[in-house]
């Protein structure tokens, strides 16, 4: 009777865990950011980056921003930034002062950081109808943008994945052909082939909610005080679906021309 007993019992168990589903994957990713595009609606994200030399850690630059979408996608950015010394202190002098960049279209709008001591009296603003999404402390932010859905696309082809994550590396040369965010993050790089290395969490949904990414400093900076120096930039995303109203400063605050 115990030999029945414990062989009904065995069976039992192996029909449950037959009968258990497999971890459902996570909605479409790029289906998911597409239906994300409502003009007045965006998110949010922060970014903390970290140097790492000789082995050694050490947090590198703090970013907060937001995205403003339309139909097709992005169509205006606000990111505050502000770097961190070796030694924890927060900078305080050149691009790694507070800065504060507003990107509306292609043109940008940029406040503090290397371009501080050089603002003409009475403004606070300088305006650059092509500029960089970040200003140059975006060049130690985060360069994948995955609220663009051929970036995304990008990542997921022939990416791992592990639940809801996905990781995998893709080249400097390919996110600059994809896009946008990236060329315009980094218009100048020693290096099409440097390689990042990346892992992507999304929600059930499918809406990105975290992405780490790590490349070599030496794809950049093209300069014997690079070498053997990587970058890692962990992002979060947070607010899908809020409202976002994302406007240029005022007129009067803004110069297009900054003083030697």
């Amino acid at each position: 009777m115990k030999r029945v007993i414990a062989g009904i019992s065995m069976a039992a168990a192996v029909t449950v865990v037959a009968a258990a589903p497999a971890q459902a994957a996570p909605a479409d990713p790029v289906k998911a950011l597409r239906s994300q595009f409502v003009a007045g609606k965006g998110m949010k994200f922060t970014d903390f980056s970290t140097m790492t030399s000789d082995g050694r850690k050490s947090p590198y630059l703090r970013r907060t921003g937001s995205f403003q979408f339309g139909k097709t996608g992005i169509v205006a950015s606000d990111i505050s930034s502000t770097g961190i010394e070796a030694d924890g202190g927060a900078g305080s002098t050149g691009m790694f002062a507070p800065a504060r960049t507003i990107r509306i279209g292609t043109t940008s709008y940029s406040s503090g950081g290397s371009d501080r001591e050089k603002m003409p009296k009475g403004k606070s603003w300088h305006k650059d109808p092509d500029g960089m999404t970040g200003g140059v402390g975006g060049w130690f932010g985060q360069l994948v943008n995955v609220a663009e859905p051929a970036t995304v696309a990008t990542l997921l082809k022939g990416a791992r994945r592990a639940g809801s994550s996905y990781s995998g590396k893709v080249t400097f040369g390919r996110l600059a052909k994809v896009s946008p965010w990236f060329r315009a993050s980094l218009p100048l790089r020693s290096s099409d082939k440097t390689v990042v290395t990346f892992k992507l969490t999304v929600n059930r949904g499918g809406l990105p909610q975290r992405l780490t990414t790590s490349h070599p400093m030496t794809g950049i900076f093209d300069s014997e005080g690079w070498e053997g120096r990587t970058i890692t930039v962990d992002t979060r995303f947070t607010g899908w679906g809020t409202k976002v109203s994302i406007k240029a400063p005022p007129a009067s605050k803004v110069t297009t021309k900054l003083e030697e």
